[in-house]
């Protein structure tokens, strides 16, 4: 599925809700990208999930920001990735650094930077313990299995809508 299709598809998907967040948060490793950032080397072209590039247009052209919440001691490759896939300009902030607060201190720091509040927020990340301690916080999280798909994008957009 192309990129442009699978941004149709969630143009569509996304249109059903009436109620919208006003910022998506991503991890990015196994979340945006099918693998860690530890294990490659900056000189290497990474790729995103099949879906995701699709997804991050189509949230763009809604005019839903997005950020990054990306928890790494090896924040350079992943600066160096978001910069090989040209994706920087779609994000309002980007929170990559190392931490042992399972991302809370991230979102704090994106709420400081965005003044969006938890309760309208979505994210979407492949750790258990990361959706467990952003979710106390009030921001809606959806663990994902394989990756940011159309399936997690709609799975996320109804429960945000049905937690306000």
């Amino acid at each position: 599925m192309g990129d442009e299709k699978v941004k149709n598809d969630a143009l569509q998907i996304i249109g059903i809700f009436q109620l919208l967040p006003r910022l998506v948060v991503f991890d990015l490793d196994h979340t945006l990208w099918p693998f860690y950032c530890q294990n490659r080397s900056k000189r290497e072209m990474p790729s995103l999930y099949p879906q995701a590039k699709g997804i991050l247009y189509a949230l763009k052209e809604k005019g839903i920001d997005m950020a990054i919440a990306y928890r790494s001691p090896t924040s350079d490759i992943a600066n160096t990735f978001i910069d090989k896939l040209s994706l920087k300009p779609m994000f309002v902030t980007q929170e990559i650094f190392s931490s042992w607060t399972h991302k809370t201190h991230h979102f704090q720091r994106i709420h400081t930077r965005t003044g969006i509040p938890f309760n309208s927020m979505l994210f979407f990340d492949d750790e258990d313990r990361n959706i467990l301690s952003v979710s106390k916080m009030g921001v809606t999280s959806i663990l994902v299995d394989n990756g940011v798909n159309l399936g997690a994008l709609r799975q996320g957009l109804r429960i945000f809508s049905k937690c306000k």
